[in-house]
C-alpha cells in the first residue's frame, strides 16, 4: 500500500482500500509550464471511487456523489437518464465521435477446428447473423456495424476502393483477396430485421451446399459423412450469452446446432488462451499507429503459440506480408496503404463475424464540470476539463 514513485502532475494522497484513491496536484511537477500542458491538469484534487456493482454505481451518480461517468450500457443510455437532475440540465449527456478505430466486437471462428476450415462455411455463418434484429431489440438501434478491423478510421478499407499502392502490395496475393473487398463494393449482409429473413437463409444454404452440406429434414449434414454441423459458442458475460443465444436461434433455422456454454471468467481465459473453443466473442483494440502487435494478433507464427491473440488461427501469407509492409513504412501515406491492405486480407478471410461497432463515446457529467468545445481525436479527455467557477466545491 505504499504510494508509487512518480514524476507526473499528481501525487497519491489518501487511500481507502477498496473504496477510493485520492490524487493531489503536485506543485513541483516538472512539466507544469510546458506549452504542451497548457489547459491541462486543472483540478487540485481528483478522487477515484470504487463500486462493487454497476447499478449501485449509477445510483451514486444520480445522487451527485461523483462528477462524471462513461456509459457503456445501451439500455441505460437509452432510457436510464430520466431522473430529475438530468431533466433540469444539472446532468449533461455528451455523445462524442472520435477519429480512432471504433471498439468492435466479433464472433471469432477458431479455424483450427475442422468445422470452420472451409471459408464458405464461415461466409454462410456470417450471412446468418441477424444484426438488424439484435441491434433493434438489444441495443435500441444505437450501434452500427463494419467488417473492418479498424472501423471508423482512416485505416479502414471497408467501403473504400483500393488505391494504386494497395493494389501493388496485394498483387502477389490476388487469389487471397476477394474482388469486391478490393474494389470497396463489399457490404455486410443486411436482413429485414424480422429474425426470419428468408433471402439470407437461402444464400447461406447455397454456400453450405457448395461446401458439402445438405439439409436432412431439419438437420444440416455433411454430404459424405452425414455428420451434423454442430459447434459450441463459449461465453462469459450475460451480454455475450444473449447475443450467442439469439445467433443460435438463427442458425437453427438452417439446421445448424450451436450450443451456448457459459463459464466463469477464469475458465474462459484459460480456454481462450489455449484455443480450446469453437467460437468466442472478442474485441481487438486498435490505435491509429498499429505496429508489431499485429503479428501477435493475426500472424501465422502466432497461430501456433498459445497465449497470443490470434484466436482465429489465421495462417495467411498475405496477412504476414502486409504486417511486414506496415512495419517498414516510413511515411504516413505508405503506412495507411499497408494497413488498409492488411484490413482487406483479414476481411477476405472471413475469420470473424462483426457483431457491432461502438461508433460513439457516451459520457454523462454534472454541469459543475465543464469541458472544451473542441473534442480531441481520441475523444473525451478529463485532464482538459475544469470546475465551473461559480459551483461550490464538494
Amino acid at each position: 500500500m505504499s504510494a508509487p514513485v512518480g514524476s507526473g502532475p499528481y501525487r497519491v494522497g489518501a487511500v481507502k482500500p477498496g473504496a477510493s484513491v485520492t490524487l493531489t496536484r503536485n506543485p513541483d511537477y516538472w512539466g507544469r509550464d510546458l506549452p504542451i500542458n497548457r489547459g491541462l491538469w486543472n483540478f487540485d484534487e481528483i478522487r477515484l471511487d470504487f463500486y462493487r456493482e454497476a447499478n449501485g454505481q449509477f445510483e451514486a451518480f444520480k445522487r451527485g456523489l461523483y462528477d462524471f461517468r462513461v456509459e457503456n450500457e445501451p439500455l441505460r443510455w437509452h432510457d436510464g437518464y430520466d431522473f430529475p437532475a438530468a431533466k433540469d440540465g444539472q446532468v449533461v449527456r455528451d455523445t462524442i465521435r472520435t477519429g480512432m478505430p471504433q471498439p468492435s466486437e466479433f464472433l471469432v471462428f477458431n479455424t483450427r477446428r475442422p468445422v470452420f476450415s472451409d471459408i464458405r462455411v464461415r461466409q454462410a455463418l456470417t450471412l446468418l447473423f441477424d444484426f438488424e434484429w439484435i441491434n433493434r431489440n438489444y441495443f435500441f438501434g444505437l450501434y452500427s456495424r463494419s467488417a473492418s478491423y479498424f472501423a471508423g478510421s482512416e485505416l479502414s478499407a471497408y467501403e473504400r476502393p483500393a488505391k494504386a499502392h494497395e493494389q501493388e502490395l496485394l498483387k502477389p496475393f490476388a487469389s487471397h483477396i476477394a474482388p469486391d473487398i478490393l474494389d470497396g463494393s463489399y457490404r455486410l449482409p443486411v436482413t429485414d430485421g424480422s429474425g426470419r429473413d428468408r433471402a439470407t437463409l437461402r444464400s447461406a444454404l447455397t454456400l453450405l451446399s457448395e461446401a458439402g452440406y445438405d439439409l436432412d429434414g431439419a438437420v444440416l449434414r455433411q454430404r459424405s459423412t452425414k455428420a451434423p454441423l454442430v459447434f459450441e459458442i463459449l461465453v462469459t458475460t450475460r451480454d455475450q450469452e444473449r447475443i450467442a443465444l439469439a445467433y443460435s436461434r438463427d442458425l437453427k433455422r438452417a439446421g445448424i446446432e450451436a450450443t451456448v456454454r457459459a463459464v466463469d471468467p477464469v475458465q474462459f481465459d484459460q480456454r481462450r488462451l489455449g484455443y480450446d473453443f469453437d467460437m468466442i466473442q472478442n474485441r481487438w483494440d486498435q490505435s491509429l499507429s498499429p505496429g508489431n502487435e499485429q503479428s501477435f494478433y493475426w500472424g501465422s507464427e502466432a497461430a501456433d503459440i498459445q497465449g497470443t491473440r490470434n484466436y482465429m488461427g489465421a495462417r495467411d501469407g498475405a496477412i504476414d506480408a502486409m504486417i511486414a509492409e506496415l512495419l517498414r513504412a516510413r511515411d504516413r501515406a505508405t503506412f495507411v496503404s499497408a494497413v488498409r491492405a492488411l484490413d482487406r486480407a483479414l476481411m477476405s478471410g472471413f475469420y470473424a463475424i462483426p457483431v457491432f461497432n461502438a461508433g460513439e463515446q457516451w459520457i454523462a457529467r454534472w454541469n459543475r464540470i465543464e469541458r472544451p468545445e473542441a473534442t480531441a481525436l481520441v475523444g473525451y479527455l478529463p485532464e482538459s476539463w475544469w470546475q465551473r467557477p461559480d459551483s461550490q466545491p464538494k
